[in-house]
């Protein structure tokens, strides 16, 4: 009886595999450092590729925040902006240079005439220095807290 055999069926045998640029030498060790390398590449390629998809998965989630925020600060610069350049511009002008007020015989009211011209002329002048001034607006710093 032989002791030296556990096995009783045959054993498949694979052909080995040369990878051209290395030696099959197995105390050079070429292989394993190939294997090595391949394996350190994919740990990289695989821990590149979840922080990149969790990049723009939180990119994602902040961006329609952060364009909310930044089209409510926008309109409250251009609220402000108006609201002063057009009470500036009013100072200078009275409720008489726009309308005409005819009345009758009796002192009634009759007609209300608008001076046109004038209305249409502090019109442009206000929106010329409400684009004047929104032209010389600094850039805002908008801030989201994350926590």
């Amino acid at each position: 009886m032989n002791m030296h055999k556990i096995y009783s069926r045959p054993r498949i045998k694979i052909p080995k595999i040369r990878l051209s640029g290395f030696k099959d030498n197995k105390r050079s060790g070429n292989i394993n450092n190939f294997k090595k390398i391949n394996s350190n590449k994919l740990k990289i390629i695989i821990i590149v590729t979840i922080a990149m998809f969790t990049v723009r998965t939180i990119l994602g989630a902040i961006y329609p925040i952060f364009d909310t925020l930044c089209e409510s600060k926008a309109k409250s610069i251009a609220t402000i902006i108006s609201n002063e350049e057009a009470t500036n511009v009013m100072k200078s002008h009275s409720y008489d240079e726009l309308f005409t007020i005819e009345k009758d015989s009796n002192n009634n009211i009759t007609m209300i005439k608008s001076n046109i011209i004038k209305i249409n002329e502090i019109t442009s002048e206000i929106a010329e220095k409400i684009q004047k001034r929104i032209d010389n607006t600094e850039r805002e710093n908008i801030e989201i807290a994350i926590r």
